[in-house]
């Protein structure tokens, strides 16, 4: 079974003052609430039980939006994130979701992806035999990123916002597990920061040569929406989509119709 968490916590600090009364993943992404396009990636990939991982003061807004899942067709259940201690702390809140499954789908909230054969993507990562599996999206400003490292034509480990990267492949907000990373992220030790990095979890993967990499090509967008640059961007892409189309993209409640 695959299962999908949506990390929906954090302050969005990035965009104060307009996530201080609210969080990031409920304002809205042009006509839909940003939570939408995460959940929309995971509906779509076929994934019909997920964790939604909120703060205290937002459980009750996303409960209201979102309910049990039943009107998308899935099974939503939420967990609280007490402080922003990192995304691999996901893991860790997860572990009673996580008590059978085969692999599981992590998706950072604020993240949109799209393009032409990205479920496909998404398939081979999850139906490949390694431990945990990452993405690749080509970028020109890697130095903002955390980036894969590749040493004499061979990925080693991923580096946060080198000084001097290595490649221009920075890993987006999108990872798959198998069995082992709750017992993995366990290992973890805060960064200087205070948190349980992602990076660090990736890296032990790398350290056990576990880790699958899929490459993003250029045919696919991917967005971080926390910035107020990239938020206005991914409006202003969506809006410019469904003026073409004709139709609503990325609205969960028509996952199984839309692709």
């Amino acid at each position: 079974m695959v299962k999908g968490i949506i990390l929906a916590g954090g302050k969005g600090t990035r965009l104060f003052p307009i996530t201080i009364a609210t969080s990031k993943q409920l304002l809205p992404v042009y006509n839909k609430p940003m939570i939408y396009l995460p959940l929309y990636l995971l509906i779509k990939s076929g994934i019909k039980n997920i964790l939604i991982i909120v703060n205290k003061k937002d459980l009750s807004l996303f409960k209201k939006l979102l309910g049990n899942g039943k009107k998308f067709g899935v099974n939503l259940s939420y967990k609280i994130q007490n402080n922003p201690n990192g995304i691999a702390e996901s893991f860790i809140i997860s572990r009673s979701f996580l008590n059978t499954f085969e692999k599981v789908v992590l998706i950072l909230g604020d993240n949109f992806f799209y393009g032409a054969g990205l479920f496909q993507n998404i398939k081979n990562a999850i139906n490949s035999n390694k431990g945990a599996s990452i993405f690749t999206y080509k970028v020109s400003n890697p130095q903002d990123y955390g980036v894969l490292q590749i040493k004499n034509k061979k990925p080693i480990k991923i580096v946060e916002k080198p000084k001097k990267p290595s490649s221009n492949l920075a890993i987006p907000g999108l990872y798959i597990y198998g069995k082992q990373v709750t017992k993995y992220a366990k290992q973890l030790k805060p960064s200087n920061r205070g948190e349980l990095e992602i990076t660090d979890l990736n890296n032990l993967y790398f350290l056990k040569n576990d880790i699958h990499i899929e490459n993003l090509d250029d045919g696919i967008t991917w967005m971080d929406m926390g910035s107020f640059d990239s938020y206005l961007d991914a409006s202003m892409f969506i809006a410019s989509l469904e003026k073409r189309k004709g139709y609503q993209v990325y609205n969960p409640e028509k996952a199984k119709n839309i692709g």
